[in-house]
């Protein structure tokens, strides 16, 4: 990472990451460009990236604060103050970088022109701390190879960023999905190679944080399909139309047989919906037994399909979330799931 014109530079992003960002920050390799962006934190994060010589680009309160919104004032920065750049390695502040990451993800970009963005596997620092940062590990296991699209912290060509003009600024979850589709149509291609790639820091611990993370992802679903409409990923689509079915159309049904039932004085037309509850204690029971098979224990394939299936729940009311916001004209703001994490808390 040397020379006088460096190729790869490094954008950070972050909000009150406190020790987090320091292991961040201090993970970059020596001679790589780096610019800090910071979403108004008060816990001295940006003195302590002004102590280390790097460039810090503040995010003004009037827009809201956004991780698209931030990437993309750190990469504009960061090429204006070094044009020659050819890649750009995103990471956000509770991450620390493998110190080897960078010179595997530059050999596999560069070995296929097509690619727009590479990535690694990303690490929960702490899996062992809850049931929830082992599913953060867990998610973060995607299958090697060419992929649909990346996570925050992945490898960007600098021609791809250019060319699809960054991320949607206004997309306060699922913006690494819609900048990978939009450049998947232009051409481009993801790839997650075979790489440790850093170290994430979760510090999810209770419940109510997981609901938060998963309502964000129904809350993505839904504005990935109302902007990209057919050219949308299918697999989100898929995805949009379980949660109908599991979180809205069973229990609709429920409901409507119980108060029929009611109504009709007829107790035996309650009878479908009992089978039709049974559905949930099944579908459980699948895929537990789904997640064993692929060589997980018993606990924790029974809590990951425990949250497969309430979360569900979770994810309709941010999909209702986006459509109520969307139909009253107004803007989502980032939902935020662990203290501290602003333009962060990304993953």
């Amino acid at each position: 990472m040397t020379g006088a014109a460096p190729r790869v530079g490094l954008v950070a992003i972050g909000r009150n990451e406190g020790e987090r960002l320091k292991r961040c920050l201090r993970s970059v390799p020596p001679g790589c460009p780096v610019v800090y962006v910071d979403s108004g934190s008060t816990d001295g994060s940006v003195a302590f990236a002004q102590g280390l010589g790097m460039s810090v680009e503040p995010l003004s309160t009037e827009q809201g604060f956004t991780a698209a919104r931030a990437r993309n004032a750190g990469w504009r920065r960061l090429l204006a103050e070094h044009p020659g750049l050819e890649f750009i390695q995103f990471i956000d502040g509770d991450c620390e970088m493998d110190a080897a990451w960078l010179p595997r993800a530059v050999a596999a970009i560069e070995a296929e022109p097509e690619l727009c963005a590479v990535f690694g596997r990303l690490h929960e620092r702490h899996p062992e701390a809850s049931f929830y940062n082992a599913l953060c590990d867990d998610e973060w296991n995607v299958p090697l190879g060419l992929v649909g699209a990346c996570g925050g912290i992945a490898l960007f060509r600098v021609a791809a960023l250019r060319e699809a003009e960054g991320f949607n600024d206004a997309i306060i979850a699922g913006e690494e999905p819609d900048l990978c589709l939009r450049l998947r149509l232009k051409g481009w291609t993801v790839r997650r190679i075979d790489a440790d790639m850093a170290l994430h820091d979760a510090a999810i611990t209770r419940a109510a944080q997981w609901w938060k993370r998963t309502r964000r992802s129904g809350h993505a679903y839904a504005e990935h399909l109302a902007r990209h409409g057919r050219d949308a990923d299918p697999a989100w689509r898929r995805n949009r139309d379980s949660i109908l079915l599991w979180a809205l159309l069973v229990p609709l049904a429920i409901a409507a047989l119980f108060a029929g039932a009611l109504i009709l004085r007829q107790p035996i037309v309650a009878l479908p919906a009992l089978g039709l509850l049974l559905l949930y204690p099944a579908q459980l029971a699948r895929l537990t037994l789904r997640r064993h098979r692929e060589g997980r224990g018993w606990r924790f394939a029974l809590g990951w399909a425990f949250w497969m299936v309430a979360g569900k729940f979770a994810q309709l009311a941010g999909l209702w979330q986006y459509h109520w916001k969307r139909w009253r004209g107004q803007t989502s703001q980032v939902i935020e799931y662990k203290q501290g994490s602003g333009a962060g808390a990304a993953k």
